[in-house]
């Protein structure tokens, strides 16, 4: 077994559970129904994201380079807190777009970003109303209002209008804020990108097309010596007597 194998074999159990874990983390913050019944759903998947966690870096061929490179799934995996952001493996879905030949690498860049973005500003929500609500002081008390915050952080327009208090709302608030400067960062590099291409494109088109008109007018140059040659044999043999 290796890690590909391992990863290709899980991706959509996974991926499965983390839905579950979606489903039953939403339930809990908005319906506050069955709670104990949504904890232990909870608790079940996140042993589980542990042993995906524990048998990858055993199959990685370079542990210390994995750990190095997965270092927000432990941190999701280990502290409560941040076990929201365990959803992120949710957007391991989307791989599944890059078997479709016919769309572009910046299509599939932007659709990428665009769910991640609306995963996170959801699961910022949600988390941000576990943590605020029924504290002292709290404005975001609702789920609108955890949606509203959550976008305007995103976004890094940030009104003011409301603001977390708690440590840990504020945690998720920088989160949301490196994912919005990231964002934007995106968004820009995929603006520039398609600018680029579109003077490349139009570029390559003007070049073609002159190459055309420079090869019809050789093709035109050639003609008109051929006839010229053909004249000057015709008036060479009228000369003859």
């Amino acid at each position: 077994m290796t890690l590909n194998k391992w990863r290709r074999a899980t991706e959509w159990f996974m991926t499965a559970l983390a839905l579950v874990f979606l489903l039953a983390y939403s339930w809990e913050v908005l319906a506050r129904t069955h709670i104990v019944l949504c904890e232990t759903v909870i608790n079940i998947i996140w042993m589980a994201f542990i042993v995906d966690y524990v048998v990858s870096i055993l199959l990685a061929k370079d542990k210390k380079a994995w750990f190095k490179e997965n270092l927000l799934m432990l941190v999701s995996i280990a502290l409560p807190i941040f076990r929201p952001l365990r959803l992120l493996r949710l957007v391991a879905v989307l791989n599944v777009l890059n078997r479709t030949g016919g769309m572009a690498v910046r299509g599939r860049i932007t659709l990428y970003t665009c769910c991640s973005v609306t995963l996170l500003m959801y699961i910022g929500a949600l988390a941000e109303l576990d943590v605020e609500r029924g504290v002292p002081g709290a404005s975001i008390t609702d789920f609108g209002e955890a949606i509203w915050w959550s976008f305007v952080t995103v976004t890094t327009v940030g009104y003011g209008d409301l603001s977390p208090v708690t440590w840990q709302g504020r945690s998720i608030a920088i989160g949301l804020m490196i994912t919005g400067v990231a964002l934007i960062g995106i968004v820009t590099a995929t603006l520039a990108s398609w600018i680029v291409d579109c003077v490349r494109d139009e570029t390559d088109k003007r070049a073609d097309e002159a190459e055309s008109e420079t090869e019809q007018l050789r093709h035109n140059v050639r003609e008109l010596t051929d006839t010229v040659n053909q004249l000057r044999d015709d008036i060479a043999r009228l000369r003859r007597p």
